[in-house]
């Protein structure tokens, strides 16, 4: 039954001694602005739209406490009252639209990105360069005073408190797991003493910072790698935390170093509120849960149904930063719901570029991609109602100008038609939805199933054409054979293949029809869960057991013609999940692979000289895509102003992040 009032996220939270106005924590990200040149101004704008969309507590993106704890040689670090001044731009940005907003203290012991880091013991992660030298006695103590004295001067920089980042396998969690930390002295060996490390940093934060100070205290609950905490042992640091002064317990969910997916769009929704909840009764002071949660009503459902005392949602505010107020106004509809693509924000970040979003461009360029309004009222045609004509349609209309969106099909939505019946992407329908939803609301005047012609379009003031791809269909000797058939038909018309299906072409499109070819016929969450070997009652170490996989009773191929490591199409941060996934269903991957022919025995192709023939059913041809765009040049030679931009500009692989923000910055300049 769906309360549409939100009573519970709306709830006002009292700490004693102060007020947080609802159960929301916007989570902590990195944007990159934390380093930029003029960063804190940026940073002041993209906190305060989110202040006024309504959060309760903002977590800013880590700082570290010291030199030695930073992510890498140039990253965010917070000591010193230079630093505590500087700050003051945010923090009086975010209370002067009624927000409230916590400095995230991050120190990234062995994660640290440069030949200084620091950790419990020598011991490399597997995803690091540098091994950590083991801290002295001494050096532990200098590190649980740096970050009293940086929360100390969080509270000078008007910060309301501070969180500290003791999850995700950073210094403070590399204390408490065996995994880790291999001393013997008072800060290793038993369980008391490798917790000794963040119960004296919290006692040290209390003391300096005060009593009316939030403390958060980001708790990893399930750290999903071998020898990580048990349940147990989560419930006896909880409980001493809450005795050392934490005013909050943020839930934090696997290591970075963990191989199983966390926060991608694959993840079911709420996938992990069943941790925090299992924390519940064991402390008196407010739990926060966190990770795909992207709409008011799942949030609602986690807090109505006693699993948490807030809910934490980092990427959803890059979406959307009026999330709140629009649930507060019955607008749920009206949200730019977060899709879990990771595409703009982590892989940004993951590579220094600044964060920003995928469905929302203008997130951390608020005071860059601004949608000033457009002097008189000019007519504007948009051409192709896929995610870029929508995006480009709504700013355009968003700035003043009338516009006309043509589209040849009976329905809005173009390439997100097809990504959302791949499993795993069914939160693509969300941005259809919200474009849809904008649409209307801008007034923009939308014609369905209608192949404007060129003539059609010479009075308007700018036409804008973004009308797509479609797949393009390799040079192979038989391609013309019934076996064959393109990825866009195949997803649009739900055509059904046999038990042994090529897929030709391995970038982002071939993985994701390979994986939607294996997926098993029914899965729930508790199916999701033992499919990555997670254990729900968290006896185990880490909350990891043995465990037996789904192999797909499908025989899937999956090449491509160039040589070297597969997946190299998707982002950054979820690449490593689908390979992970089609390996454990057994689809078959090839590369460096020459396509022969195609006939009744199957497809011939050459792999390192040797000669196979795949015995197949069908052959799903994802070998990238063509532009269909022909209009520009007969609306040029009848000297109308004419824009290409999204796949019709640029074919390669299907990139909605690039598209939808080229929308966005045309409709700005224009």
């Amino acid at each position: 039954m769906e309360d549409k009032s939100y009573s519970h996220l709306l709830a006002p939270l009292d700490l004693g001694f102060t007020t947080l106005r609802n159960r929301v924590l916007m989570g902590s990200m990195h944007t990159g602005l934390e380093e930029a040149r003029d960063g804190f101004k940026k940073l002041a704008a993209f906190y305060a739209a989110r202040a006024k969309g309504g959060v309760g507590l903002i977590v800013t993106g880590g700082f570290s406490p010291n030199f030695r704890g930073r992510l890498h040689p140039l990253s965010a670090e917070f000591s010193s009252a230079r630093a505590a001044r500087a700050h003051r731009a945010i923090t009086d940005a975010v209370h002067e639209q009624g927000g409230k907003i916590a400095l995230q203290l991050l120190h990234a012991g062995r994660y640290a990105l440069h030949p200084f880091a620091v950790s419990a013991s020598a011991v490399k992660s597997p995803i690091s360069k540098f091994t950590p030298s083991e801290m002295s006695h001494r050096q532990i103590r200098k590190t649980i005073e740096a970050f009293a004295k940086s929360a100390e001067l969080a509270r000078e920089a008007g910060y309301d408190g501070v969180e500290l980042m003791g999850s995700e396998g950073y210094l403070i969690n590399q204390f408490i797991c065996k995994r880790s930390n291999h001393r013997y002295d008072e800060w290793g060996g038993s369980y008391e003493n490798r917790i000794r490390f963040p119960i004296e940093l919290v006692k040290a934060v209390r003391a300096r910072a005060g009593r009316d100070f939030i403390i958060v205290f980001r708790l990893s609950m399930l750290d999903l790698v071998e020898q990580g905490s048990t349940h147990d042992e989560v419930v006896q640091l909880a409980k001493q935390l809450e005795l050392a002064g934490v005013t909050i317990l943020n839930t934090g969910i696997g290591w970075h170093e963990a191989r199983v997916p966390t926060i991608a769009t694959q993840v079911p929704r709420a996938a992990f509120s069943w941790v925090t909840e299992k924390l519940k009764s064991e402390v008196s002071i407010p739990l926060v849960t966190c990770n795909r949660i992207n709409t008011p009503q799942v949030a609602e459902d986690i807090l109505a149904s006693g699993q948490a005392d807030m809910v934490s949602m980092a990427r959803p505010f890059l979406a959307d930063p009026d999330f709140v107020l629009k649930a507060e106004q019955d607008r749920a509809d009206d949200i730019n719901t977060c899709i879990g693509c990771n595409q703009a924000c982590l892989d940004h970040v993951f590579v220094g570029k600044r964060a920003s979003c995928l469905v929302n461009p203008q997130a951390c360029y608020e005071t860059e991609l601004v949608l000033t309004p457009a002097a008189g009222k000019r007519k504007v045609a948009v051409v192709g109602a896929g995610p870029a004509g929508m995006a480009t349609a709504v700013a355009a209309a968003e700035r003043g100008f009338v516009v006309d969106l043509f589209e040849k099909n009976d329905h809005l939505g173009g390439q997100f038609n097809l990504a959302m019946q791949i499993p795993g992407k069914e939160e693509f329908k969300e941005t259809i939805r919200y474009f849809s939803r904008r649409l209307e609301q801008t007034g923009v005047n939308v014609k369905l199933s209608h192949a404007v012609q060129a003539d059609e379009l010479k009075d308007y003031d700018e036409v804008i054409v973004a009308t797509g791809v479609q797949p393009r269909m390799p040079n192979i000797p038989g391609i013309e054979h019934s076996k064959v058939i393109d990825y866009q038909t195949l997803i649009r018309d739900q055509i059904k293949l046999g038990q042994r299906v090529a897929v030709i072409g391995a970038g982002g499109i071939g993985i994701d029809v390979s994986t939607m070819l294996t997926e098993p016929e029914h899965q729930d969450l508790d199916d999701w869960l033992k499919d990555w070997g997670i254990d729900k009652a968290i006896s185990h170490p880490g909350g990891l057991y043995p465990h037996d996989e789904y192999v797909s009773q499908r025989q899937v191929w999956l090449m491509q013609r160039r040589a070297g490591k597969m997946g190299k199409g998707p982002g950054k941060t979820t690449g490593w999940i689908h390979k992970r996934v089609l390996e454990k269903r057994g689809v078959e991957m090839l590369s460096g692979v020459n396509y022969d022919k195609i006939d009744d025995q199957g497809l011939h192709i050459t792999v390192e000289g040797q000669s196979r023939v795949l015995d197949v059913d069908h052959i799903v041809v994802c070998a990238g895509q063509t532009s269909v765009e022909m209009l520009s040049n007969a609306l040029k030679a009848m000297n109308v102003s004419v824009h290409v931009i999204g796949g019709a500009d640029v074919a390669g692989e299907v990139d909605a992040k690039r598209v939808i923000r080229q929308g966005i910055e045309l409709a700005a300049r224009i």
